[in-house]
């Protein structure tokens, strides 16, 4: 007869009884007190909710790109009365670009949006006044190729300087600050320049005939001078000038005063001379954003600005800040610009190749 199927069978072994889990959760007693002591389920955090949000945060670090952009933008409504405080802003106006990536990079850490909208108002402002400066403008041709350098009355190789200015190519050949070395820049540069011409500490050299040359008064003593250049294209009026040194101090500020006496005399020579082809090179002791050199930077066109490729710095050599050499033109048209290698002077020489 057939074993039923719930029944055990007579050689299976009885199942033991299962042990007690001891991990299992107790089931409360639903008639038991409380237990005061029993840890309560967490509570929701809400404290992302409360603190500040993106929009909040930041505010110090918008307020100082506002105030950036607003230098860029109105450095020229920044007052001149008082330690020149308005040329010295606008000297190193270009380096102002530098709180653009400072700035972001202090809105990424506070994670504040407000911040970084608010830091793409100075890039933008930046781009507009200078973002051209970073384009390459080089092109070929050009007729004559003009150095300027101020060699540094107390260089210690005033010959190796010559040989290497020599050895630009130089069709025209301008340097300041001679000095006591100016006879050994002559004896150097006789067998490539001709033609020369010195006055004061400024000079001269040119491939090509030189006439009509004179002192421009703009200082006590010589500093500038006006001469003609005769080259197969025809003359060119070549202005060459040292501006008077500035000076900073935390009691007097920027002290250019006399430096922009002579910058507005020079203007004055510059309106009065008639050729309309005409160069101006030297040493101005500030930059083309300064605006008491707007007596000889607003008639005339940088070289570097119209055919260079960035900002040209000049000053000092060995880690340049500023472009305080420059070469500017009117009646002519510059084909490129570039500055040379730097020399045992505290100057970086500077080069155009214009077209006549």
């Amino acid at each position: 007869m057939a074993t039923p199927l719930d029944a055990p069978s007579a050689h299976q072994a009885p199942t033991p009884p299962a042990e007690p889990d001891t991990n299992a959760e107790p089931e409360p007693d639903a008639g038991a007190a409380p237990d005061p002591d029993a840890t309560a389920p967490p509570e929701p955090d809400t404290r992302a909710a409360t603190a500040p949000g993106v929009w909040r945060r930041g505010r110090a670090i918008a307020g100082i790109a506002l105030a950036a952009a607003l230098v860029m933008l109105g450095h020229g409504a920044i007052p001149n009365q008082v330690g020149h405080l308005g040329s010295l802003v606008e000297t190193f106006l270009p380096w102002t670009g530098l709180a653009v990536p400072l700035l972001l990079l202090c809105a990424l850490v506070r994670r504040s949006a407000t911040a970084t909208v608010a830091v793409v108002l100075p890039a933008l402002v930046w781009c507009s006044l200078f973002g051209g400066m970073l384009l390459d403008k080089r092109a070929d041709g050009g007729d004559l190729t003009v150095v300027t350098h101020n060699v540094d009355e107390h260089n210690p190789h005033p010959a190796r300087t010559a040989r290497a200015l020599a050895d630009s190519g130089a069709d025209v050949l301008a340097l300041e600050e001679l000095g006591a070395a100016t006879g050994e820049y002559e004896r150097t540069l006789a067998g490539t320049y001709p033609y020369h011409t010195v006055r004061g500490t400024v000079g001269l050299w040119s491939r090509y005939p030189v006439d009509a040359s004179r002192t421009v008064d703009i200082a006590p003593w010589p500093r500038a001078l006006r001469a003609v250049v005769r080259t197969p294209k025809g003359p060119v009026t070549v202005f060459v000038a040292h501006l008077l040194s500035v000076r900073f101090s935390p009691v007097s500020g920027f002290t250019a005063a006399a430096r922009d006496a002579a910058a507005h005399r020079l203007g004055a020579a510059l309106r009065a001379e008639p050729r309309n082809r005409t160069v101006l090179v030297g040493d101005f002791n500030g930059t083309l954003e300064d605006r008491a050199l707007s007596a000889i930077t607003s008639p005339l066109r940088s070289a570097q600005s119209e055919a260079g490729a960035g900002f040209g710095l000049t000053w000092p050599a060995s880690f340049p800040v500023a472009r305080i050499d420059h070469i500017l033109v009117r009646g002519v048209d510059p084909r490129s610009s570039w500055t040379l290698p730097a020399t045992d002077s505290d100057h970086l020489p500077v080069a155009a190749r214009l077209k006549l």
